[in-house]
């Protein structure tokens, strides 16, 4: 076994285990920097896209060095796939950015639209004729972090309401400024999705 080690360690144990995590590392940070680059965060973007330069260079350079090691691709594969989960985690806990929600409910939203406005959300409703028949139709720009809470909301006043989310790259804070984000014990466990209760 310590014959083995000594032949074979670095380049069948630890060479892959670092490319592994190097490349977990580069995946994340390349997921943040298209993050911040569909927001508009310029420097930010500029400083990660730095690192993930860096990081992706060792990690090929080393690769390069050692082409007849299988088990170093295999780490880079597997490296890529477990990056690209991690760095998905990271940017739902940072809940960085706006977004734009539209609200379309067949029933009666004035309840909804009072619980928002004692919330401090600036929202936008207007009617709107739908495929079964009239809809009310509830607009509002918030920040990702608030998006748990309302979603909330909706689903205590209107249930079966259809809903839809997207990212907003800038937004101006015009007459109705974006209420600060109160403090939650657990992180948002939506992202950009849509759905429709039952």
């Amino acid at each position: 076994m310590v014959e083995f080690w000594q032949a074979h360690g670095w380049a069948w144990v630890v060479l892959p285990t670092l490319i592994f995590c190097a490349r977990i590392v580069d995946v994340s940070i390349s997921t943040l920097r298209f993050m911040f680059l569909a927001r508009g965060a310029r420097w930010p973007t500029v400083l990660i896209g730095f690192f993930e330069a860096l990081v992706w260079i060792i990690i090929i350079s080393q690769i390069i060095r050692n082409l007849d090691n299988v088990m170093g691709f295999i780490a880079y594969a597997a490296g890529f796939s477990a990056g690209t989960y991690v760095g998905i985690r990271i940017e739902e806990r940072l809940a960085f950015g706006k977004i734009v929600m539209r609200v379309i409910t067949q029933k009666p939203a004035d309840a909804l639209l009072d619980a928002l406005k004692a919330k401090q959300y600036g929202v936008t409703n207007f009617p709107a004729e739908g495929a079964k028949g009239p809809v009310q139709i509830i607009f509002m720009v918030l920040r990702r972090a608030q998006l748990e809470s309302v979603v909330e909301l909706i689903k205590s006043h209107n249930p079966n309401a259809f809903y839809t989310i997207e990212d907003v790259r800038f937004a101006s804070e015009g007459a109705h400024p974006l209420p600060p984000v109160q403090a939650r014990p657990s992180a948002p466990k939506f992202g950009l999705w849509r759905r429709r209760a039952h």
